[in-house]
């Protein structure tokens, strides 16, 4: 593993369980369009959790670069509702909610970017070393 895919291990397995340890933070933030708020934290939490995982191991690596960045994609209406509506969140000054959206975009290449599968010349020449049985 990568020190980028290490790190987004951590930091979404990080993300993904403060939403069970603080869901009230989280669902002050769900749109009120949304139903079930609670349950809605609680999968984006275990979304979060997956994804880290699936990024731990060789095989689903890929795989969780595209749930994470599918995640962070269904996650970003959220986002611009709180950037919309700036007054719901007196505690954060609305530049920062701003700032949440391109945060989003650079969440998602990191995501996808550190999950790329290797390129060639980078598979042969490790294949290349392993030795022959």
């Amino acid at each position: 593993m990568t020190r980028s895919q290490r790190l987004l291990a951590v930091v979404f397995t990080a993300a993904g369980a403060l939403h069970f340890l603080r869901p009230q933070m989280y669902e002050e933030i769900v749109p009120d369009y949304l139903p079930a708020h609670r349950e809605l934290v609680f999968a984006s939490g275990a979304a979060e959790i997956a994804g880290a995982v699936m990024v731990v191991f060789p095989r689903t690596r890929r795989l969780g670069g595209l749930w994470l960045a599918a995640m962070l994609v269904a996650v970003f209406p959220a986002n611009v509702d709180m950037a919309l509506n700036a007054d719901r969140y007196a505690s954060l000054p609305p530049a920062l909610l701003w700032a949440r959206l391109p945060l989003q975009g650079l969440l998602i290449w990191w995501a996808l970017r550190a999950t790329r599968a290797a390129p060639v010349q980078a598979r042969q020449k490790s294949s290349a070393s392993l030795p022959e049985t």
